[in-house]
């Protein structure tokens, strides 16, 4: 019983002591589990701790990453923005350039157009120079110039003297007198009358005025002043119309005595006036500026091709001519002789417009006689115009001046008086003359016609016209009213008959 009793008290006890096991593995499981609850809670603490400072760091990365892309973007648009501002100054650099170069190209194109201009301007003066010293050395020439063919119409006066009598004579000789060569502006203009008995010819002369004396020495130019005229000294104006006077007296002389034989004419009365107005009353008045009666033996003493020949000495101390004291005041003295021409006519000088009739043929006219015609034509056309010297022209046959401010300037002519085609060479070398003289244009005057190759160059070149003979016909026409012949052998490609005066009406 007892020990059943005490088998039960072990059972019990070993119950509690297996409850209490049991309450201890209980407790100890909870504690494990309120552990594991707390080391769960603690580890998702952490967790979430490590989520949030991940989160945390992930959004201060992104704030970074913004804050560097916001910086990249703040550093990519700056520069953008310095390089556009670069590319701003650099295009403003080339458009500040450009337009330098464009000041400085058109600063460079003025100089050099007034260089040009300098230069045209220059060459102006030294033509209207030239041209002025070519007049005067032209009247210097006036004895050695002087007709020395008249002797062949001896002849010819004889016959006319036998024949018509000294009227006929007169006639003669006054055209034979007529078609001596005079400078510009010299007339030559005489009246005769014959005395056979004493074998004396009395001749009255037109003088020239005093306007045939350039004022003007020379001419300069400068780019403050412009073109200025040097005036000549009134001493050597007055000097150098004295001895013009006097040499034209000699001259005529000369060739009279020439075309004449002793027997026809032993001596000369010749009387030189002028044609004026007196200031004073307005009336037409004709004084005397020289008077000489000249005897052929006397006369044939002068040494005329001599240069150092004075003409107003010889005329007053070897004869004795009544020479004004002062020609170029126009005071007048009296003559040794007058005798009544009135019923005579005086013959022109020799022009060669007022000589040709309407169908006259250019290709007959002397080298000279067409360059006075063209002359004539280019002052028609409202330039003053100028024949060169044929010993010195340097492949120039006229000079003309175009005064127009704009448009004008220079102009260098060659006058061709072909009947055959006219060669490229002569349009090379008016242009050399033209390059050497510096002249605006230069114009090729032709009785014929030019090449194909020859109006190219002269295109190209911008600066020279070419006038062919059809051409050059019309203008005679228009500005001289001439209907003139070119007597060409045979037509140029193109032209036609009338084109020359071939089956035109006269």
């Amino acid at each position: 019983m007892a020990r059943r009793k005490g088998l039960i008290s072990q059972i019990l006890d070993a119950r509690k002591q297996a409850k209490k096991l049991e309450a201890q593995a209980d407790a100890r499981r909870h504690r494990e589990l309120v552990a594991e609850q707390k080391r769960q809670e603690a580890e998702a603490r952490r967790e979430a701790l490590r989520a949030e400072a991940a989160a945390k760091k992930a959004q201060a990365a992104l704030a970074r990453e913004e804050i560097r892309a916001k910086r990249l973007n703040d550093q990519a648009a700056a520069k953008a923005a310095r390089e556009a501002a670069q590319r701003e100054r650099a295009e403003e650099r080339l458009r500040t350039a450009a337009a330098r170069a464009k000041t400085q190209d058109a600063a460079a194109a003025r100089r050099a157009a007034e260089q040009q201009e300098h230069a045209r301007r220059l060459a102006e003066a030294e033509f209207r120079t030239d041209a002025i010293a070519a007049k005067v050395a032209a009247y210097g020439q006036l004895l050695v110039d002087r007709n020395r063919r008249t002797g062949d119409s001896t002849l010819e006066l004889r016959a006319a003297l036998s024949n018509g009598g000294p009227g006929a004579f007169v006639e003669r000789l006054q055209h034979l007198l007529a078609q001596s060569r005079y400078p510009d502006g010299l007339t030559g203009r005489a009246a005769a009358h014959y005395e056979p008995t004493s074998r004396e010819l009395l001749i009255e002369y037109e003088l020239p005025l005093q306007n045939v004396v350039p004022t003007v020495v020379a001419y300069r130019y400068s780019k403050t002043k412009g073109m200025t005229p040097v005036p000549r000294k009134e001493p050597e104006t007055k000097k150098l119309y004295g001895d013009l006077l006097a040499r034209l007296t000699l001259r005529t002389l000369a060739e009279t005595f020439d075309a004449t034989t002793p027997d026809m004419v032993g001596g000369i009365v010749f009387n030189g006036y002028v044609s004026t107005k007196d200031r004073a009353t307005g009336r037409a008045v004709r004084p005397l500026l020289i008077s000489i009666s000249a005897e052929r033996d006397t006369f044939a003493e002068i040494e005329l091709d001599e240069p150092e020949l004075d003409p107003v000495l010889c005329l007053r101390s070897h004869l004795n001519a009544i020479v004004s004291p002062h020609p170029y005041d126009l005071e007048g003295v009296r003559p040794v002789m007058t005798f009544d021409l009135s019923k005579y006519k005086f013959v022109d000088e020799m022009d060669v417009v007022a000589g040709m009739d309407s169908r006259t043929d250019l290709l007959k006219l002397s080298p000279g006689e067409f360059e006075h015609l063209i002359r004539r034509l280019f002052e028609a056309i409202g330039m003053k115009s100028w024949v060169t010297q044929a010993s010195k022209d340097e492949g120039v046959d006229g000079v003309a001046i175009n005064e127009d401010p704009i448009v004008g300037g220079l102009c260098i002519i060659q006058a061709k008086r072909y009947s055959k085609i006219v060669g490229l060479e002569a349009v090379h070398a008016l242009a050399g003359v033209m390059d050497h003289k510096r002249a605006a244009k230069g114009v090729l005057v032709t009785t014929s016609w030019v090449g194909k190759a020859s109006r190219d160059f002269a295109t190209a070149n911008g600066r020279i016209e070419i006038i062919e003979g059809r051409n050059l016909k019309h203008m005679l026409k228009e500005h001289l009213d001439l209907d003139v012949l070119i007597g060409l052998d045979k037509l140029p490609p193109g032209w036609a008959p009338a084109d020359v005066g071939r089956g035109t009406p006269s």
